[in-house]
């Protein structure tokens, strides 16, 4: 029985090191080809013209329900794809979505965050997760909650994986306006990004690399630790401070 015992918390502790390894790698190198752009958080939103970022905030909303129908959708007709698949057509989208500057960048918001949404339902689904039940698909809307690369912090942000709120009639609503103002200034980051003159499609590609595999190794971290405190009967914050430890 002590094997046992044992052997099961040699396989929890195994997983944590997994998705602690994934928390760490979602802003690795790739903030550093931003960077390397002379990309940086604090000065990206500057670069915007007032009247995008005054509308900022509606536009992110508007693509986030846009997101939610597209992605739901396109799930019945493609299948998940690898992490990879993902993250490589969404570099070629910001690559194109960055030819034009930010009217062109504009008009690939939608498809880059139906994008984002979709890969991130299929994390949830490596992780045992059905990403067409409602509770599922609240989650992975959350997961776009969680800080952009850009603000990447070394692991202030996990309390992020702690709160659950409860699905309701009205929750989705309430949770795409919380979520929204947030998402906007990441996305804002990366329209300015796009807005960079000549190289407005290296950036838009450069940044839609950083941000599909950001959400992706983040979702993994999000409903890993929801699986592993079912499977392993752990409570999930006992699991976070676990994680946290390994920060």
């Amino acid at each position: 029985m002590q094997d046992i015992a044992l052997v099961e918390k040699l396989d929890t502790e195994a997983e944590l090191d997994r998705l602690a390894s994934h928390y760490k790698s979602a802003g690795g190198a790739g903030v550093k080809l931003l960077n390397s752009l002379g990309v940086s958080a604090e000065t990206l939103l500057d670069q915007l013209p007032d009247p995008v970022r005054r509308g900022l905030t509606g536009a992110t909303e508007q693509a986030l329900w846009a997101a939610m129908h597209a992605a739901e959708g396109s799930r019945r007709a493609v299948p998940d794809q690898k992490p990879w698949v993902n993250t490589a057509v969404t570099t070629v989208m910001g690559a194109a979505g960055g030819i034009g500057g930010v009217s062109s960048a504009l008009m690939e918001l939608p498809a880059t965050t139906t994008m984002l949404l979709r890969a991130i339902q299929g994390a949830a689904a490596y992780e045992g997760f059905n990403p067409s039940e409602d509770g599922v698909k609240f989650d992975c809307v959350r997961v776009l909650s969680a800080a952009g690369p850009l603000s990447y912090d070394g692991g202030a942000d996990l309390g992020f994986f702690s709160v659950r709120l409860t699905l309701t009639g009205p929750a989705m609503q309430k949770l795409i306006a919380a979520v929204a103002p947030k998402l906007s200034v990441v996305l804002g980051q990366k329209l300015a990004a796009q807005s960079i003159p000549v190289l407005g499609a290296l950036a838009g590609g450069g940044t839609n690399f950083v941000y599909s595999r950001y959400y992706q190794q983040i979702a993994r971290v999000h409903f890993g630790l929801r699986r592993l405190a079912v499977d392993a009967d752990i409570p999930h914050d006992q699991l976070l401070r676990k994680l946290s430890a390994r920060m």
